[in-house]
């Protein structure tokens, strides 16, 4: 369970940090991607993309 947590945080920050480049490709506007605006900062959560994408490295690699 903790392994799951640990990278599914990580996953997070990745997409947090590269939330710029992928907004292009048109990750992180997904339905459930949570945008928040907090004392004139912006906060990017994107739960959707990170679901969407572990679903298509998953079978990325199974095809491999």
């Amino acid at each position: 369970m903790f392994r799951w947590m640990f990278t599914i945080f990580i996953a997070i920050c990745i997409l947090s940090a590269a939330s710029p480049w992928l907004t292009k490709l048109g990750i992180g506007r997904l339905p459930g991607d949570l945008r928040v605006r907090w004392r004139g900062r912006e906060m990017v959560f994107p739960f959707a993309s990170t679901v969407v994408l572990s679903l298509v490295f998953n079978l990325l690699i199974r095809l491999l």
